[in-house]
């Protein structure tokens, strides 16, 4: 879309994607705007002049609650910064020699929101995704990092008109939804509201919206979020760039499907209920001789009155989710055996968001937990609106499988030149073993969006299902369909398809504009199959977040191997042809274990700014050659373990998927077997949105 004033380039472009849910949970109500504690910026009135107080409210439909309140004016400088408060309110008194236009960013974990204001008089700026797309609109680039910069050398691209100019195209976009909810237009930036689920948060509470740059303009979509007919149906979107001419308008929206929608506080309430559970020791939640040990047990065994009136009917026996009733079994399975286990006590639930509607009413949300180390993850689950009061229901699947986006950097030390990028979906299916050790699962079949059919299938050594390369006849040892892929160096010659050839790209890989024009809730259909060939059951997976382009994904920052790490793995790798790390004989003392950390216990990897922490270590291999067919390589293995988000170093042990897995030893305790190679490690992470950000070192060669 065009502005009034022409739009430059930036000097800079932050390497940021945002991935921004307009929805509902966390944090606390009420309205005001009161001076949220520890702001920083003049409080000289300077005798009789008034000073300009800026204020707003930074909300998803929740309170964006603890987030880094940033306001830069026209010359750079950063005139105001604090927190927002519970209800997700922040004032600023401005300096005298503020200078307007003004940028507004509000920060917390990996979720970044913009705004902007044409004044320095103060007034009212809130910070929200629908503002966000307002400031990618006056961005030159798209990115809304990118404006505090631009608007330093052209100040006219913000002014009171082009702010209206793309705050009336943004409401005339979203018209039919305003319609469905009784609201007549509003005013995102200036427009008062209260982050209680009335008004203006209704809006937020009843969309999603991502906001992705990719270098040269961002890539916008906005979701309804009503019940579906069925849990195949597409759903009601837009999708658009900040380079189109026109901005698209939001399909018909009918009140009635819009009736699922939680407030804030009934979301919120769910995940104070679920830390008040955890609260309680052990012995408390389950039954349990002690504090100390975990133990085993089933719904029955959850005694605290604060746990078991989490689930529907106040009964665990009715959580029902991926083959799995609430308990723990010795082989730690089970929904919620983290109730049964010491280690969880004190988890905290919080930044509850309502994500989508199932056709049967049930609500999916995402939630962060974080122990009492300070480690935090992001997850869903699934809800039941009984009453007014949200119960865990479980998502009624017989089978563990998940499908998420997946945006991977590769990082092939012995060969930095066919670095790449690639993204796609990894739809990660649970190869499940019977009492003797044999896969459950003779396929399953995966419909994609396009209603493309692949086939995955199980592999000794991987808990996971293979996607079957094209020819159906040869297994590519991922689960990952990657939709496209691209060398870091844009000098480099072909595509990562040209030599990855134990990974999966689709026949014909997809464009940037393509990718872009994916729906974030995009539904899957997964058809398992047992050992005898026969349909046992077929399950309905919807994303909260569409694969990110290749040109996205540049901008993101990944975790990085220290440069001590690097040279240590170099060394040790380079001694072999392939590059690969092969274990010798199995030793008491010096045992083989993966011991990822530099030389002296250092660190292995750092944790640049923006870049998501991991919460996962992996590394994948071969068992020794001529174990699994003789005078064949080894069977594909993988081996993983969660790490602190605070960690910088890990250990992984050797663990066997089946009886017919030979890439680890007994001899001296579970260790890698002599002659098991080790070619590639993996630090991965999910985003609030479930996209996986995984980073490969791989320390094979390519030729």
């Amino acid at each position: 879309m065009t502005s009034i004033s022409p739009k430059i380039r930036a000097g800079w472009a932050a390497a940021l994607v945002l991935s921004l849910a307009a929805c509902g949970g966390g944090g606390g109500g009420g309205g005001g705007f009161p001076t949220a504690a520890g702001s920083t910026g003049s409080t000289d009135t300077g005798g009789t002049t008034t000073a300009a107080k800026l204020s707003g409210v930074a909300a998803t439909g929740a309170a964006f609650s603890g987030a880094t309140i940033t306001v830069v004016d026209q010359t750079g400088s950063t005139v105001c910064t604090t927190q927002t408060d519970s209800a997700g309110a922040y004032a600023c008194t401005l300096p005298a020699s503020t200078k307007a236009p003004l940028v507004i960013k509000a920060v917390r974990d990996d979720q970044t929101f913009y705004s902007t204001t044409a004044s320095a008089a103060g007034g009212t700026a809130n910070v929200t995704p629908l503002t966000t797309i307002i400031v990618a609109e006056l961005s030159p680039d798209g990115n809304p990092a990118s404006l505090a910069g631009a608007i330093q050398t052209n100040p006219g691209a913000v002014t009171a008109d082009t702010i209206k100019k793309q705050t009336d195209e943004l409401v005339a976009a979203i018209t039919p939804l305003l319609s469905a909810l009784g609201l007549a237009a509003i005013d995102p930036i200036s427009g008062s509201f209260a982050a209680d689920g009335t008004g203006q948060d209704k809006v937020l509470d009843s969309i999603s919206v991502s906001v992705l740059p990719d270098g040269t303009a961002a890539n916008i979509e906005i979701t309804v979020k009503a019940t579906p007919a069925d849990d195949g149906s597409a759903p009601l979107s837009i999708s658009y760039s900040t380079s189109s001419a026109i901005t698209p308008v939001l399909p018909t929206v009918t009140a009635s499907a819009l009736t699922n929608t939680p407030s804030p506080a009934t979301v919120a309430d769910l995940f104070t209920r679920l830390t008040a559970c955890y609260a309680l020791p052990l012995s408390q939640r389950v039954n349990a001789p002690n504090d100390t040990a975990a133990v085993t047990g089933g719904p029955a065994d959850v005694i605290a009155p604060a746990c078991r009136t989490l689930f529907v009917g106040d009964d665990p026996s009715t959580y029902y989710n991926n083959g799995n009733t609430v308990g723990r079994t010795a082989s730690n399975r089970g929904a919620f055996n983290s109730l049964f286990r010491p280690g969880p006590t004190g988890l905290v639930w919080d930044r509850g968001n309502f994500e989508f509607v199932r056709a049967n009413g049930d609500l999916v949300l995402s939630y962060r937990w974080t122990d009492t180390a300070g480690n935090a993850d992001n997850d869903t689950i699934v809800a039941r609106n009984v009453g007014g009061t949200l119960k865990l229901a479980g998502n009624g699947n017989d089978h563990s499988a998940s499908v998420r986006p997946f945006s991977e950097h590769r990082d092939l030390i012995n060969t930095p030149n066919f670095n790449s990028y690639t993204t796609g979906y990894n739809i990660n299916i649970d190869n499940k073993t019977d009492g003797s050790g044999n896969p459950i699962f003779s396929k399953v079949l995966v419909t994609a969006p396009d209603g493309v059919v692949r086939t995955f299938v199980p592999q000794s050594g991987l808990s996971y299902l293979v996607v079957m390369k094209d020819d159906g006849v040869t297994p590519s040892g991922s689960p990952i369909v990657r939709l496209a892929g691209a060398y870091q160096n844009t000098a480099t010659a072909g595509n990562p398809a040209d030599k990855e050839l134990g990974l999966y790209f689709v026949g014909t890989q997809y464009t940037d504009a393509q990718i872009a024009a994916l729906q974030n809730q995009s539904v899957w259909t997964l058809e398992f199959f047992d050992t005898s060939n026969a349909s046992v059951a077929t399950q309905k997976y919807r994303t909260l977040a569409r694969a990110q382009s290749v040109a996205e994904i540049r901008q993101l920052a990944f975790v990085n191997i220290t440069a001590t790490m690097r040279a240590g793995l170099l060394a040790e790798t380079d001694i072999a042809t392939d590059g690969a790390s092969i274990y010798g004989a199995p030793s008491q003392n010096d045992p083989n274990n993966v011991d990822f950390s530099a030389d002296g216990q250092l660190d292995a990897w750092t944790v640049p700014q923006g870049a998501l922490a991991p919460t996962s270590l992996a590394v994948y291999g071969r068992a020794p050659f001529g174990s699994t067919t003789a005078g064949q390589p080894g069977a594909r293995f993988n081996d993983s373990t969660g790490v602190a988000s605070s960690a910088r170093k890990a250990m992984v042990f050797c663990s066997t998927q089946g009886s017919s897995d030979k890439h680890c030893d007994n001899t001296f305790g579970q260790q890698y077997a002599e002659g098991t190679s080790i070619n590639t490690v993996e630090l991965w992470a999910r985003n609030a949105r479930q996209v996986e950000i995984s980073k490969k070192i791989g320390f094979y060669k390519l030729q």
